[in-house]
This record gives structure tokens, sequence and C-alpha cells, in this order.
């Protein structure tokens, strides 16, 4: 890319996924298209650095950890750990995932406030805080909500989240209430900190002006800036977090913190590989940070105002996607509008590369995305499956049915020139962080290989003039190999088998874009190829959106909300079911899932029938062998992680499954009726 320099490494950074809950397909609007973007720069030979972590601190934190009877410090370790496992099943190679509990972290937070208080950017000031005398405690942030000064919606303590977004001060928010007890707080004086954010608006609004990423960024921090910019308090009282220097009473806020991580992360992995961070972060180097939109104001006023203060390098662009929408509705894990990465998608058995698939292919990136279950099976249906796939496996299946290998013969110059003309546009695209774009452009290439194909009609040329055909299939395999490299930052795991198809050594994410000019040799054997994708059928569908709609519903019956309406069924209908009695006779574990368990059920058949249950965070498996349970046995069969599901047990949805039994022990295989 023209904007990079070749012989400095490129960092990458994605915002931090905060670490009290799982993750959903909101996070990964981000992730993905980070991944790609890094990937893409490796295949056009530029060196990258793809670091990101966890965001461990706040007062969420606390929260979440009082909520379940934890400790914070545990409860950032499942959650770490949990995104971690998520990102590397998806494809998503960070050189390293940090988090902003390490003592690298602690230290060079330290260090970046020690530097902002020396050169003058940081003062005490007393101020109002909220207190709970019922609960005797100081209530930072998230412990208290109230009206919004401004627009006068509810609000939390740090942000008017249900009406102008704005940020907001300790002191500043109206009626507090504490949100542990609900009782009125009220208001007592206490010395913090501020950043002089206020002095840095002329710096600002020069940095904007050349900030590279995306317009929807720089366009919303703009608009701050010329409205007004307020210091910022940067202390809280809170005994988890980073201290502030000299006053063991508080802690950084998390906004002071969290993005240094971006710094520490990177500290760690050059420690690690034995290079030197301050290339990086104290000298002339790319950076670059992918976000949602909803944090834009950090990253583009709050955070280059405290790298300027403390000296550090600025980032170099700041890409911010457009947000989430499920069924075109506002994304809410509250209200059930939500999709879990491993409850939702990859326990279901569906392969990582078609949602990566999906998410960079639906909209432009800086628009909002929305995930629809129908629209995403007719993406893959007819993109992956009906152009790409199709394509792939019919030049692939001919050659080695009628050749055996690659022919003899010269790629002709108009398809080396197609190929040509696309990498320099996939890569032009990129470089725009336009990732709809590029996946547009090679899908128009996967077309043009399909209509090269067609009408060519090699199936006759093999007849008639076997050399003519020869060079027809040449064509083909050089274009399929051209695409498998165009394809690889999208869906890598599906282009690296792929490569293998095309009889080809090594790992496909180490190849440049350019190998895609390079002729394949003559007389190189191809194995016998296999189907890469294949269809979604509607019944799975079908099955997850009642999987969605009954999230929605009980969302709405906890908020007092009447539920869609059910559609009613026919007597007839419901005796299309199957529904048995049955007894557990075997259960285990299923090897890389922590909620799945395999289980034999007796249902008056010759050999017990096989299922796999969701239900190993509530129950152990050897207390369930010798259970009699309900089983809907004509279930349509399913594999999820690998293990054949034959049936589906039943289960009362309440805090955990409740699994349904007869009222006293009958005869296994009797109906339900």
């Amino acid at each position: 890319m023209s904007n990079f320099p070749v012989d400095k490494p490129v960092l990458v950074t994605c915002g931090l996924p905060y670490a009290n809950g799982e993750c959903h397909i909101g996070h990964l609007r981000t992730y993905i298209p980070a991944d790609i973007f890094v990937r893409s720069l490796h295949k056009q030979g530029l060196k990258t650095i793809f670091v990101c972590g966890s965001d461990t601190h706040g007062t969420p934190i606390v929260v979440s950890a009082e909520q379940t009877n934890t400790t914070p410090g545990k409860l950032i370790e499942k959650y770490h750990h949990h995104f971690d496992e998520v990102f590397k099943k998806l494809g998503i190679r960070f050189n390293f995932f940090g988090t902003t509990d390490g003592a690298v972290n602690h230290n060079r937070t330290n260090d970046i406030v020690n530097r902002l208080i020396e050169n003058n950017y940081v003062y005490p000031k007393t101020i109002d805080l909220a207190y709970c005398s019922h609960c005797e405690r100081s209530l930072p942030d998230r412990y208290v909500e109230g009206i919004c000064p401004y627009c006068e919606s509810l609000a939390r303590g740090d942000e008017c989240d249900q009406g102008c977004n704005r940020h907001l001060e300790p002191g500043e928010i109206l009626e507090p209430i504490c949100k542990i007890c609900g009782n009125k707080a009220e208001y007592r004086e206490q010395e913090h900190f501020f950043f002089r954010l206020s002095s840095f608006k002329d710096f600002l609004l020069e940095y904007l002006e050349t900030l590279g990423g995306t317009s929807n960024a720089r366009n919303y921090a703009r608009e701050w800036v010329n409205q007004e910019l307020r210091d910022w308090c940067i202390t809280r009282n809170l005994e988890w977090g980073v201290r502030f220097p000299g006053h063991d009473e508080l802690v950084v806020y998390v906004w002071v913190d969290a993005p240094i991580g971006y710094i520490s992360f990177t500290e760690e992995y050059c420690n690690n590989a034995g290079l030197d961070w301050k290339h990086i972060w104290q000298g002339d180097s790319s950076i670059i940070h992918f976000i949602g939109l909803d944090i834009a104001y950090h990253h583009c006023i709050f955070w280059p105002a405290m790298l300027k203060g403390a000296d550090y390098s600025l980032p170099q662009a700041v890409v911010a996607s457009g947000m989430v929408k499920i069924d075109d509705k506002t994304f809410s894990k509250s209200r059930g509008y939500v999709v879990w990465v491993n409850d939702d998608y990859l326990d279901h058995g569906f392969h990582p590369d078609l949602l990566r698939y999906y998410l960079a292919s639906y909209t432009s990136h800086t628009k909002d995305l929305n995930f629809s279950w129908k629209v995403f099976k007719e993406k893959v249906n007819n993109e992956l499956v009906g152009s790409l796939g199709n394509f792939l496996y019919r030049t692939l299946h001919f050659t080695h049915k009628n050749f055996g290998g690659v022919p003899e013969g010269v790629v002709s110059d108009k398809v080396l020139d197609e190929i040509r003309s696309t990498i320099r546009k996939v890569t032009e695209a990129m470089e725009e962080y336009e990732f709809k774009k590029a996946i547009d452009i090679i899908m128009g290439l996967s077309a043009y290989g399909n209509t090269y194909f067609q009408s060519n009609e090699p199936w006759h040329l093999i007849k008639n003039d076997p050399d003519a055909c020869a060079g027809v299939v040449k064509d083909c395999l050089q274009v399929a190999k051209a695409l498998v490299l165009l394809c690889e930052p999208v869906i890598p795991a599906k282009m690296n088998e792929a490569w293998g198809h095309l009889g080809l050594k090594g790992d496909v994410s180490q190849m440049k874009y350019d190998e895609g000019l390079v002729e394949l040799k003559s007389g190189r054997p191809l194995p016998k190829p296999a189907i890469l994708f294949t269809k979604i059928d509607d019944k799975k569908i079908d099955e997850m959106e009642v999987i969605m709609n009954k999230r929605i519903a009980e969302a709405m019956a906890k908020e007092g909300k009447a539920a869609p309406q059910v559609p009613i069924v026919t007597f007839e209908e419901f005796n299309r079911m199957d529904i048995r009695t049955g007894t557990i006779v075997f259960a285990e574990a299923i090897k890389g899932s922590d909620k799945l368990l395999k289980l034999q059920v007796d249902i008056g058949e010759d050999i017990p029938r096989q299922v796999v249950a969701g239900i190993a965070l509530t129950h152990v498996a050897d207390e369930l062998v010798g259970r009699q349970i309900v089983l809907l046995a004509n279930m349509k069969p399913a594999k999820l992680f690998g293990v054949e599901s034959m049936g589906m047990i039943l289960a009362a949805d309440a805090d955990g499954a409740v699994l349904l039994q007869p009222e006293s022990k009958v005869e296994n295989g009797t109906l339900i009726r």
C-alpha cells in the first residue's frame, strides 16, 4: 500500500473487548475487518504488528463481579480466556492479546500519567461526588444514575446513554440514585484529578485534518471539538484498577489505562520478539486503530490529546465501523436482539469463515450492518456456494478427471491482465478500508471465471480439440489460484483447504497477492477435489430464528411487555412431532465445548439414540445416567462440534435448563400425547 513504508511495521489495534460478558457478533464488526486488513497487508509484503487485549478495569467490572458473587480478578480471567478462545476459533490472529491488568500496563499507565503531571496537564480539583449514606460508599460511574443535565433524559453516571450521548463528569448528573440499593444519593466534596483536555483544542483541530481512516470518525470528533472541550476527571473511587500516582485511595479512570493498553501490548510483544517498542510509540511508525463509532470521542479526542501531552506518537488512522442491528432492530442484549458467537453460531456447527464473509461483505464498513439469518443463508448459498465454490470445484473436478494435473500450455495474457487488474483494485479498496468493495471485486473475478469456463465449453473441447481444452483449463486454474490468494484474508481456513486442492504446498496466508500471477507448473498433479461450501437449508435457519424469537419473547416478558404472537398450530401439526420418554444410559462432555454434552438415550429402539444437549453448565454428565427424560425423536439430525445429534431433549428454560421428566417412571419409548 502506498500509504505505508515498506521498511517499518504497521501497528494495527482493535478496541478492547470488555471482560464482563461473552462475545457477540456486535464485537466482531471491529475484529474481523481488522484481521482482514492485517492479512491483506501481509499479502502485499508489508510488516505488521496486530495487538489487542481485554479491558479489565472500571466500575462495570466491579459491579459485574459483585452481582455474580466473585472477585474482579476471577471475572476478568474468565472472560479474557473466553475472548481469546473465540478469536482463535474465528481465525483472528493477534500477535499479542494481553490484559490491561497486567504489570506492564500498570507501569506504562503510571509513566504516562506522571509525564502528564510533569507537563502540567493534570491538576487537582475539589468536586461534588455522589455518595450513598445507606451503602456508606462513594458512587463512581455506573453505581449512580439520574437525570442528564443537558437533555433531561435518564442517564448513567458517566454518559447520557438514553439521550444526547454526552460524556458526563462526576457530580454532573441530577437527582442521583444509588444503583446498588435504589436509595437517593447525596453529593459530598472530594478532591480528584483532571486532565486539561480543553487546552488541546487547536492541536486537535489540526490533527483531525490529517487523520486517516474513515470520515465518520473524523467528522464525529471534529463536531465535538468545535462545540466544546471540557477537562476530564481522570480518577475514581475504586479499589480495582491502576492506582493514581501518590494516591492509593484513587484509581485512574478506565479510559486512561484502557487505550494505554495499546502501548503496553506492543511493548510486551516487542520484548518477546526482540524489538524496540519505542520505535513505534515514540518514533515514526504507522499506527491504525479499528474501533466502533460509539468510542470515536475517546480515540479521536481524548486519546491523541493524552499522547501529545505525554510526548508519544500519534495514530495515523482511526477506522470506525457502523453499528450492528439484528433483523433491522437496534442491537440490544437486554431486549433479546443479540446473536452470541458461541451459543448461537459456533455451537450450531456453522463454519467461522461464513460469518467472517457475511460481516465483511454485507455493507460498507462505516454503515450499519444488519444481521438476518435469512440473508446470511442467501449470501452463503448464492455467493460462496453458487459462485466461488462452484467455480473452484467445477474447474478442479474437470481438470482432475480429464488431465490428472495441471495441463501443458501457457496462461493467456487476457486472463493474466484480468487477475492483475483485480489485485490492484482489491488492494486499493483495502487501502480505503472498503472491505465490501474489495470482496465485490473478488467475486467479480469469480463470476469472470465461471463465465469463461461456461462459454468455452471445455467438456466439448476435450473431445474435439484437447490442446485448446488444455489452454482453457490452465486459464481457469490460474484464476482459481488468484481467487484463493485474494479470498484468504476474508475466509482463511477455507482458502487454506483450497490451496491444497490446487496441489500447492505451504500456508496460503504467507503467500503474496502477486503469487496469483505466477503460472501453475504444467505436469503438477492435482488431488481429487472436495466441495468447499455446502448450502444452508431452510430448516436450519428456521431453527435459529426460533431460538432468537424465544429469547426476544423472554426479554419482553421480563420487561412486562407483550411478546410477539406465536403462530397457532393445528392438532395435525402437533401430531407430526414424535415426542417420547427415554432413559439416559451414557453421558460425557464434548471436547472443545464448555456447554455441550453427548448423551445416549434409550427410547425403546434397538440401540440408544445419540443426542447432543447444551446442558453442561447446569448438569454433571455422570449424574444424568439413569435419569428419565422427554425427547423429540423426529428432530432433523444435526452436527454440533462434529458430533451427530439425532433428537432434542426437552427442558424448561428457567434459571438454566430444567429437564422435563414423567411424573412417575414409564416404559422407554412411551409417546407423549
